[in-house]
């Protein structure tokens, strides 16, 4: 059993750069839906990905999903990315959920396609280093899900509005919210939320532990996106090693009971010890000075 889940604990392949930071194969003549950008100066280490897809309320269709997938499998191998931060450019919504038009037009079978490749969608966003969704507007169905499958998540008190609303449209979420909101809030208190279909303002869904922040929002519409820049920035000075390590170990020992979950701590400690990190931080606590970790 150890011997598999080291096997399956194993850090990612070493990084390397994206061939294209466009996302726009998928036609010359149409704009990306969505843009990927790695920051600079004191926030290098953070990259952005900002859904722009505004005829549709970032809406997730076929283009959107296929150009996040391509983005998330680039930068998957960079690890140079320490933290990545999900956003939108279309002012008063993070995402608006699936795109029911065009789904409306697919036949049976290839709906149960397109909600497949959106839950692997979901799935690809356990991504290895952190991630945090910051909404500043509405995140309903989809688009709350998405968030979901990010480790942390910021919103704006008054101006996000948050739910899983697909028994209002004769659905049930199909692309995690059934999983990750029970693991985010408990069963029945999941469960109450998507029997009802209810929406919550940022500031309710803070109060129930759905959010990590709520922040109020400003005249540009994007103190949610500032809030979780900040929040990101507290996350680049740490050993990146480790950080993952110990996101690998939280995640995969939520999963198991207690005991399990201690031999999967153990495995990503293990993992860690010989890394110039480790060494790098005793060093510094020594010599009373501030660690300069490298990610090795």
């Amino acid at each position: 059993m150890l011997r598999a889940l080291t096997s399956a604990l194993r850090l990612p392949r070493p990084w390397r750069p994206l061939r294209t930071r466009s996302c726009a194969s998928h036609g010359a003549t149409r704009d990306p839906e969505i843009q990927v950008r790695a920051l600079t100066g004191r926030d290098q280490g953070i990259t952005e990905i900002l859904m722009n897809r505004p005829s549709a309320r970032n809406a997730l269709g076929n283009i959107l999903v296929s150009e996040l997938l391509e983005a998330l499998a680039q930068l998957r191998e960079d690890q140079q990315v320490r933290v990545l931060l999900f956003r939108s450019g279309v002012k008063g919504v993070f995402c608006a959920g699936a795109d029911l038009k065009e789904r409306e037009q697919m036949s049976e079978a290839e709906v149960g396609i397109f909600v497949q490749r959106l839950r692997g969608l979901m799935n690809e966003i356990a991504f290895p280093a952190p991630t945090i969704a910051a909404m500043d507007g509405f995140a309903l169905g989809g688009g709350l899900e998405l968030a979901l499958a990010c480790d942390l998540r910021v919103a704006a008190a008054s101006s996000a509005v948050l739910g899983l609303i697909e028994t209002t449209r004769g659905l049930l979420p199909g692309a995690g919210g059934t999983q990750r909101l029970p693991r985010c809030l408990g069963v029945a208190l999941a469960k109450e939320l998507i029997f009802t279909g209810r929406r919550l303002s940022g500031a309710q869904a803070q109060a129930l532990g759905l959010v990590n922040h709520a922040v109020s929002q400003n005249e540009e519409g994007n103190a949610a996106y500032h809030r979780a820049r900040e929040l990101a920035q507290e996350i680049l000075p740490q050993a990146p090693i480790a950080v993952r390590l110990g996101k690998v170990a939280i995640d995969r020992g939520m999963e198991v009971d207690i005991s399990s979950g201690m031999a999967i701590e153990g495995i990503c400690y293990a993992q860690n010890i010989p890394t110039q990190d480790r060494l790098e931080g005793m060093a510094a606590f020594r010599e009373k000075r501030p660690p300069r970790f490298v990610g090795k």
